[in-house]
């Protein structure tokens, strides 16, 4: 049978005047089925603070859990009021009227998305879904985290003056090539190429599969006397410590130990230094 709920996506808007926000949750609720919950992020903090770079962290921090208190005071108060079915009174228009209040329009750090529909076989595992897809981002390619690495990188290069600089190339021949989103050329010598790299996925073999890709990719170039003396990956590597990200620091050391600069995306002034054409100070 299935259960028609309401859900709606908490965003985090720390700056109200550019409306820039982050997904960082999931509210749902089923007032028929006597179903309440929501899912925040929990850990993983920084891949949120760090989108916003001139946030400090601990805003992000204690805005969720402010917000999770306030769940858990309607939660209590849907409870007292049979929405976990332990009374033989569930009070339908009660659950709804409570949701529409908590997710209303509000000028603060926390906003939400429109109310909208879903049908679930399972509310619970339905939560779970959305919080996967529109929180974790289950949708997202290493393809399509590096065109967003890509964007930012651009806008920082734009804002620089160096728009002109840099176009995205083939570097090698026709026997070989591969392709870096910023290169700069002196007549038809390439100066230096530019690639930023997502290094954070979900387990360590994508980790060392994409990261050693690009391996391959630059001792080739380097085999065929094809690569250019300045070589740059601008990467983003998983948070914390375990597997992961010692199959980071494997890719990254191996980068390093072919010749090229490597710099943490949130290295932005050592990365705009190394655009700029300064010799590079100290590999990340």
């Amino acid at each position: 049978m299935s259960i028609p709920c309401l859900y709606a996506i908490v965003r985090f808007c720390p700056f109200l005047e550019t409306e820039e926000f982050a997904n960082a949750g999931i509210i749902m609720i089923a007032p028929e089925h006597g179903f309440f919950a929501y899912k925040l992020i929990t850990r993983r903090h920084a891949r949120v603070t760090n989108f916003f770079e001139q946030l400090d962290g601990s805003v992000f921090k204690t805005a969720m859990q402010n917000l999770r208190e306030e769940f858990e005071r309607a939660a209590a108060m849907l409870r007292t009021h049979g929405i976990d079915k332990k009374y033989k009174l569930n009070d339908v228009e009660l659950s709804k009227s409570l949701f529409a209040e908590i997710v209303r329009p509000r000028e603060a750090v926390i906003k939400f998305s429109k109310v909208r529909g879903v049908l679930a076989d399972d509310p619970e595992t339905k939560l779970a879904d959305l919080y996967g897809y529109y929180v974790e981002r289950d949708f997202v390619t290493k393809e399509y985290r590096e065109a967003v690495l890509e964007r930012t990188m651009r806008r920082w290069i734009f804002d620089a003056g160096m728009a002109n600089k840099f176009d995205k190339m083939e570097v090698g021949n026709d026997e070989y090539h591969a392709t870096f989103p910023f290169v700069e050329q002196d007549g038809t010598r390439i100066v230096q190429a530019v690639k930023p790299l997502n290094l954070a996925q979900d387990q360590p073999s994508k980790i060392l599969d994409h990261g050693g890709q690009w391996l391959f990719r630059i001792h080739t170039l380097q085999r065929k006397r094809l690569l250019p003396n300045r070589i740059l990956f601008a990467v983003e590597g998983p948070d914390g410590q375990g597997p992961r990200h010692r199959a980071y620091d494997d890719i990254v050391g191996n980068l390093r130990d072919s010749g090229a600069t490597v710099y943490s995306y949130r290295e932005k002034e050592q990365i705009m230094r190394f655009v700029q054409g300064h010799a590079p100070v100290g590999n990340a």
